[in-house]
């Protein structure tokens, strides 16, 4: 959901996923599930999960997007076929045997697009999540607090999450880093951005 949510158009959107080796074939089994039930259609109508994209241009901005990454030896899980409909939509892909040298991994899709990649290690993990020029989110799931703990810790983004992702909250900044953003909104620092301060040098 934190990929597809709004057809993947949200800041927070989830880009790309790594997962360690000892479960990445029953993760892409349930992930692959759980998208194919993803009904693309009106998003007026009560069933519909998926619905358009706001340009037209970004249709073929997914598919250059996909098309880099298979050129460069990945492979489509799933979302291979395209929307025949009217309307500027992206069927959910799922895009597998992904690495650092295609663009999917690397750039914003600000679509229904998710690589997945295979890591052996929490450290490599942590090297991947790090190579990107953006800094907003990051999110790790885990069974223990103990586990995720030391990967959000190194993340150089604004916020982190811990078993879940794509949520804000008033009460704590919103901020990114990087090229992701100067600043902060909500919480008592992103109030202060819409005052004007003043200051008073006194000398009795």
């Amino acid at each position: 959901e934190g990929a597809f949510y709004n057809s993947g158009q949200s800041c927070c959107a989830v880009e790309r996923i790594y997962v360690h080796e000892d479960v990445y074939d029953d993760f892409l089994d349930h992930f692959v599930e759980e998208t194919g039930t993803y009904k693309v259609g009106n998003p007026l109508e009560k069933e519909t999960s998926i619905g358009p994209l706001a340009r037209k241009d970004q249709v073929h901005f997914l598919q250059k997007q996909v098309g880099d990454a298979l050129l460069k030896g990945a492979s489509i899980a799933c979302g291979e076929e395209r929307w025949e409909g009217q309307g500027y939509y992206f069927i959910p892909t799922v895009v597998v045997d992904v690495d650092h040298s295609m663009d999917l991994m690397k750039e914003e899709s600000f679509g229904p697009v998710i690589g997945i990649q295979k890591v052996a290690s929490d450290e490599e993990a942590i090297s991947l999540m790090q190579d990107t020029e953006y800094g907003l989110t990051a999110s790790v799931y885990a069974d223990q607090w103990e586990s995720a703990e030391p990967i959000l810790a190194a993340m150089k983004t604004g916020t982190v999450y811990w078993n879940c992702c794509d949520r804000v909250s008033p009460y704590v900044p919103w901020a990114g880093r990087k090229k992701s953003g100067i600043g902060a909104t909500l919480s008592h620092q992103g109030i202060r951005a819409f005052t004007h301060t003043k200051s008073f040098h006194l000398r009795g």
